[in-house]
């Protein structure tokens, strides 16, 4: 594949980093999107090429045009799309609040659908596009505590098998990929709430996670990265929701 132009979102760490390092070992041209400069800088100097540092809170309603535009600017238009920013929260159905409703909403869906929005145009006028949303397993079974998140990642598949239906021959993909519990900030945060929450120390509560996968232990960044990269190459593969889950759904 030649070098391609890329934006990751939520590339300051965690899986998003991973697929910023990835895709820039490949030989393609990355730019990075965070709402914290400093971790993107982190991410981005050992980068080979020379990579751009785009600083912005996705859920800002102006962050997709100017992100695009940003790259258009110093490269071209965007032809790999990776929406890899994201957050999660834990309460019962009946204590999340509105506004805490309305955050995982803003930043797991409506955001993903405006960087979409504004990118796709370009590839369609290409013939080319590749677009990976990092969903989660949460998009695929529903689970407690967890009505906010789950409702927003079963979105944002829905979001993603729509406009692979919709762009189906004209040379643009459309993937998720659904991750289990990965190695992360946002695990290390969940383990937190867990050990709060039940009394348990924090090396049991991530215990307890690493149990909910058949493997045995959490899902390494890198390994979320692989299946990124797949559908990045693959002109086949579009429309789906890849998990990387160490077996705990088969779909």
């Amino acid at each position: 594949m030649p070098p391609r132009r890329c934006l990751v979102t939520g590339a300051g760490r965690g899986i998003g980093a991973a697929v910023a390092r990835r895709l820039a070992a490949a030989g393609h041209a990355v730019a990075l999107s965070a709402r914290t400069e400093a971790e993107l800088a982190s991410v981005a100097g050992p980068l080979p090429g020379a990579p751009l540092v785009l600083p912005a809170d996705v859920t800002d309603p102006e962050a997709a045009d100017a992100l695009c535009t940003a790259v258009e600017r110093a490269w071209g238009s965007v032809e790999v799309l990776v929406l890899a920013a994201g957050a999660g929260a834990a309460a019962p159905l009946t204590d999340t609040t509105d506004a805490e409703w309305e955050r995982m909403l803003a930043l797991n869906l409506t955001a993903p659908f405006r960087l979409l929005r504004r990118a796709v145009p370009a590839m369609v006028d290409a013939g080319w596009g590749r677009v990976v949303a990092i969903a989660s397993v949460a998009a695929r079974r529903g689970e407690p505590l967890v009505a906010a998140y789950s409702a927003s990642k079963h979105g944002l598949l829905g979001l993603v098998r729509s406009a692979a239906a919709e762009l189906a021959g004209t040379g643009v993909t459309v993937n998720a990929v659904c991750p289990g519990y990965v190695d992360t900030p946002m695990t290390d945060a969940t383990v937190a709430a867990i050990a709060a929450r039940t009394g348990r120390t924090s090396q049991q509560a991530r215990a307890a996670l690493e149990r909910r996968q058949p493997i045995g232990r959490l899902i390494t960044p890198n390994e979320v990265a692989d299946a990124v990269l797949l559908c990045v190459c693959s002109a086949a593969i579009t429309g789906q929701g890849i998990e990387v889950d160490g077996g705990a759904v088969q779909a």
